[in-house]
């Protein structure tokens, strides 16, 4: 057998994805591959292209050039079968405001058809684990939700239809430390299980801790790819990312008066 016949297919490959905007290149020929069972982090300064990417990879914007691929599914070619594979929390994703969350699982249950006796049962599994049972007891509409809980239930609607890989956008943001931990015991039994997770994030501690592999972007390129201590080079992550980024230097004098 040959070495490409045998080769594991990755479960997120970008392949030269390239994406402008005007004269403005916000993701520049970048590569990268996230191998099956990885808990992956993809880290950066703002406006590196970290979401502009991911959303090309799960089919959110169409790249000027390039390809995304899905367990070896083109997302671009057969979008509907990369989707079946796929679940994503986009940053900022936007939520009907006038349904309970149950309701909201339901129809997104429904929406993919799926069993409804399957969809029913999921849907209050999901909403005991992310502790959103209250809130649905209650009539709890998403449009009156908390920040955190909007991520919580965004996650669910990633995970109803249980995908093999999952596309987090930051989905630790605003959420308070023990939700948070409920949803690090939620990825991590997905990974366990063989689904591969892929998560941007700007909080560099959370990523040493979640992740076994990270990528550093920066302006539209993969600058350091790897295994969390092959990235990390001995040094923190958060070193490692402002070497390779840099930072800017602040003078003894320049706002001095802040100091009264």
């Amino acid at each position: 057998m040959t070495h490409q016949e045998t080769a594991p297919v990755p479960a997120l490959e970008l392949r030269g994805l390239r994406r402008t905007f005007g004269d403005k290149v916000a993701v520049d020929d970048m590569d990268l591959a996230v191998p099956a069972g990885s808990f992956y982090g993809v880290v950066g300064p703002n406006g590196a292209g970290k979401t502009t990417a991911l959303s090309m990879a799960v089919g959110l914007l169409r790249p000027s050039a390039g390809q995304a691929l899905v367990q070896g599914v083109d997302v671009w070619a057969d979008p509907v079968e990369a989707k079946r594979r796929l679940g994503v929390l986009p940053d900022g994703l936007a939520l009907p405001e006038r349904l309970t969350g149950g309701e909201l699982l339901t129809f997104w249950g429904r929406f993919r058809g799926m069993p409804r006796d399957v969809v029913a049962a999921r849907t209050a599994e999901l909403l005991r684990v992310l502790e959103l049972e209250e809130a649905e007891q209650l009539g709890t509409l998403v449009g009156e939700y908390s920040t955190g809980m909007r991520k919580k239930i965004g996650l669910a609607t990633a995970l109803l239809h249980t995908p093999r890989v999952l596309v987090l956008d930051e989905p630790y943001e605003a959420v308070d430390p023990v939700s948070a931990r409920v949803l690090t015991r939620i990825l991590r039994r997905f990974t366990a299980s063989g689904g591969s997770v892929v998560v941007s994030s700007h909080v560099m501690a959370l990523v040493e801790q979640l992740c076994d592999r990270v990528a550093i972007v920066v302006r539209g390129r993969v600058m350091a790819v790897g295994t969390l201590d092959e990235v990390r080079a001995g040094a923190s992550l958060e070193d490692r990312f402002v070497d390779l980024v840099g930072a800017p230097d602040v003078a003894e004098e320049e706002l001095a008066w802040i100091a009264g």
